[in-house]
């Protein structure tokens, strides 16, 4: 049985990879911003279990893990939570850029950071839920592709850090997915929202599955999922 810690649990690609890891008996870590929220995903995810800590304060996040217990043995750390925001560089304020790169980058690395010794313990992998931003920037995209962007960047130089202490790195990069955040993106860019258009989470949660169990003697480095319709 293998041990797993995800962030973004609580929906969309977070939710679907974390139900098909349970369905198969794997042990779960779920994070969540504080303990309501991880409450209510202990009972959506009968016998995980949580570490509570907001990825909107990431200097808090050595703090917040040193009160809780962590897992010995980490077999896969998978990143799934983020924000976005759109709008142009001309109207977005520093708040917007703070709080995306907060959650989407500097929280990553530094949950990465904190679990690394346990990582290192089961030679385990570190996937990072990527985007199609991270790869290519649109406008009213700024704020979330660097963030994304420089999600990348991370993930590349961790694997070239981790690589002999055998912890493996993947990022997966999905094109627009049918999550509660592309509904958001459509409110903001002021058009309907039809899932069916767009890939079902579970499409992203097989992808990221099938580089998660990948056998040790090959890696998948990175990936990137499109609509198929």
């Amino acid at each position: 049985m293998a041990t797993h810690l995800i962030t973004g649990a609580g929906s969309g690609i977070g939710a679907a990879v974390a139900r098909r890891l349970a369905g198969r008996g794997d042990e779960l870590w779920l994070l969540a911003r504080d303990a309501r929220r991880a409450k209510e995903l202990r009972e959506r995810f009968p016998g995980s279990r949580t570490l509570v800590g907001d990825l909107a304060e990431p200097e808090r996040l050595s703090w917040a893990f040193g009160h809780q217990e962590l897992p010995v043995e980490l077999d896969s750390l998978v990143h799934v939570a983020g924000v976005v925001e759109l709008g142009p560089v001309g109207e977005l304020p520093p708040k917007v850029w703070q709080q995306t790169l907060a959650v989407n980058t500097v929280a990553p690395a530094e949950v990465t950071r904190l679990l690394l010794p346990s990582l290192r313990q089961a030679r385990g992998r570190v996937l990072f839920v990527n985007s199609g931003a991270g790869l290519r920037a649109n406008a009213q995209w700024s704020a979330y592709a660097a963030s994304k962007f420089a999600l990348r960047a991370l993930a590349d130089a961790l694997r070239e850090e981790e690589h002999g202490n055998g912890v493996r790195v993947t990022s997966v990069y999905p094109g627009r997915t049918a999550t509660p955040m592309q509904e958001k993106v459509h409110a903001q860019e002021g058009r309907a929202y039809d899932p069916a258009a767009w890939i079902d989470p579970e499409s992203v949660a097989a992808t990221v599955l099938t580089a998660l169990d990948l056998p040790r003697d090959a890696e998948i480095t990175d990936v990137t999922v499109r609509p198929g319709r």
